[in-house]
Parts: structure tokens; sequence; C-alpha cells
């Protein structure tokens, strides 16, 4: 995500988890369900990271809603694909109302193959549910070595511009690339933040800045439960509404799935999610040398870098470096804290499935 998505830190005090310690439960969870192994610790490893980069709202806070929609049915735990075009570069795949991170998982992989191969490839996707941080998955495919796109729909979150209904999604976007030993990434939101926010200051009983959402007679809301009923702001105006209509039309009405307000998200039970996505990907490789490309990122880098600061900021960044920074800062501190109401959520449902509870990392015996 982008620097200004960032969560805003609120000091709650807590127990301190290790990320594998949260992996092997919520891995354990989604298992007790029906998921196969490896697509569990897929599942668990996406939010888990989410919260090591600071986003919480894309976080375990989520888990609950997956298993939700496990058990009503509407996602299937152990969904397999089917290709529906293959052309080469350009493959369509229809997930059967699978896992979203599972299937987007294997859609950039396909992608990154098809690429190296081709020099660009594009794989789409219909029928598919709700996957989490779309930066979890080109990050991936840039590791890889290629300039990778991801974009998806979601369900009505904002109204169109001049409306005052819910008629478009927030429809998120993510541009990731390789640079050296690392990743430039980008992962945005085209709402002025992520729903997930609202429900997370929700959850935590905080309040939110009043360009977020209004209520549902267009009033503006510092009330999060307002907010969610009523509709989140487009980020920058006009420009964020057409930007959402836009990945629609890639995600969803290109690849043959759902659309608008058919398309159901991750906080209803049940219900067929309908969820498109679209990757692209570059082989950084096909296009000349990589030793070039690198300088050529690094004088980027360097003039943004070196620019004066203005009041009120200490350092800049390039994309994505914040969330390495926060990663960074989880090791050292040799764990995270999470919300009360998420450990609570997660506590009870390992109780519930019969998975082991999680154990904090200053807790007797643990590592």
């Amino acid at each position: 995500m982008g620097e200004a998505d960032q969560e805003v830190p609120v000091g709650e005090p807590g127990a301190r988890y290790a990320p594998g310690e949260l992996e092997r439960v919520a891995a354990g969870i989604l298992r007790a369900l029906g998921v196969p192994g490896v697509d569990a610790d897929l599942v668990a490893d996406s939010l888990v990271q989410a919260e090591v980069w600071g986003h919480s709202s894309h976080g375990l806070l989520r888990l609950p809603w997956y298993v939700a929609r496990l058990r009503s049915g509407a996602v299937r735990a152990d969904a397999a694909e089917t290709v529906l075009v293959d052309t080469g570069p350009l493959v369509l795949l229809d997930a059967a109302d699978g896992i979203g991170q599972v299937m987007v998982e294997r859609a950039q992989r396909l992608a990154v193959d098809r690429a190296r191969r081709f020099g660009i490839a594009g794989v789409g996707v219909r029928r598919s549910n709700h996957f989490g941080t779309a930066m979890y998955f080109t990050r991936r495919a840039a590791e890889r070595g290629c300039v990778t796109i991801l974009s998806t729909n979601s369900s009505p979150a904002m109204a169109p511009w001049g409306g005052k209904e819910k008629r478009v999604g927030s429809n998120p976007w993510s541009v990731a690339a390789p640079w050296r030993d690392g990743v430039i990434s980008l992962d945005v939101s085209n709402t002025a933040v992520a729903r997930g926010k609202l429900y997370l200051a929700k959850q935590r009983g905080h309040d939110i800045p009043p360009d977020w959402a209004i209520a549902a007679d267009g009033s503006p809301t510092t009330d999060p439960g307002e907010g969610i009923a009523g509709t989140i702001l487009p980020m920058a105006g006009h420009k964020g509404y057409a930007i959402s209509f836009m990945m629609d039309l890639l995600s969803g009405a290109l690849t043959g799935s759902s659309v608008g307000t058919s398309v159901v998200g991750p906080y209803v039970p049940d219900g067929a999610g309908g969820v498109g996505h679209l990757v692209l990907a570059i082989d950084v490789a096909a296009m000349g040398p990589v030793e070039d490309y690198d300088a050529r990122v690094q004088q980027m880098v360097d003039e943004v870098r070196s620019s004066p600061l203005a009041a009120g900021h200490a350092r800049i960044h390039y994309p994505g470096e914040i969330e390495d920074l926060a990663a960074e800062a989880v090791r050292e501190a040799g764990g995270l804290t999470l919300p009360a109401r998420t450990v609570e959520e997660l506590t009870g449902l390992a109780a519930e499935l019969g998975v082991a509870a999680p154990r904090a990392t200053d807790a007797p015996g643990a590592d």
C-alpha cells in the first residue's frame, strides 16, 4: 500500500506474537475447515504479512469473515481452477468460487511463467473471491523478475461521482517491480481509505477522520459504523471514482466476472463472490539488460530521496519502502501486537476448531 494508507498507531497495550505463531494458528483454523495444507499456509501467510507491513485492516481481522464464507459454502475450500482460454501469452481461468488468495497466487505464477516465455503475459480470473492485500502477490511476482500489475474488483463501497448511493467498488490495484535485491511496490484502493480501515476503527472503538466517509443520508461522519452503512469517499475526488470504474472494467467486465453491484464482498457470509482479477506480467530481462534497468531505477530513487524535505517530514520513501521498514521493525521487536478483538476472535476460532491458541512470545515455553 502507499504511504497515505498506513495504519494510524494507536499504542494499544498487548502481548507480542511471533508471525510464525500467528500463521500456525490461522492455517490450522483453515485446515480444520477443509482447506488443503499448502493453500491454508498461503492464506495465513498473506494475512499475517499484512499485519507485519502495518496493514491490520487487511490482516487477521478478516479471518472470521473467510471462515463464515467457507462454512456457508459461498467459498469452496478445495476448488480447482479451469482454463477457459489459452492463447499462450493470454490465459483466462474460472476459479469456481475458490479462495481468492489461492486463485490469484496461481494466476500470478502462471503469468510470470508465460512472461518468461513470451516477454509479456496476462492472466484473467473469473468467479473468484476477495484475496486480501494485492501487493502480497505482485511482490512475489516481482521477486521472480517481472514488473507485475494486479487489479481486482470488489463489492460496492462508494457512490459514483455526483451520487450518494454505493454503486462502485474500491477495486484496488497494485504494481510491483524488481529492483536489485529488492522490490518496489504500490498497492492502492481507489477509495479515500480501504473499507477494512473502517471495520478496524469500529473494532477498536475509534472515530474516523471526517474525509473518509459519509453517512447514509449523505452527511459527513466520524463514526465508522455510519461510514460502513453509508459510503466511503473516493480518493482524489472524481479521479478516484473514474479509476475505480476502469478497474472494474479490467477485472470484471473483461474477464467475464460479476461487475458493479453484483459483486459480493468478504463481509457477507453467503452468496457467490463473483470477483474478477487480472494479472499482467512483463519480464524485465526481455526488455534489455537487467543491470541497465536497475541503474535507471536507482536514478529515480536517488532523485526523489535527494529532494529537499517539506515541513513535518524527516525522510522520503520510495513506494513499498515503508512496508519493508515495518517488517524490519517487527523482526527487531521480536513479534507484533494485535487489536484485542482480533486476538479474542482468533483464540475463539482456534478453540472451536481444536487448534492450539496463539502463544505470545513472552509466554512460558514460547520461542
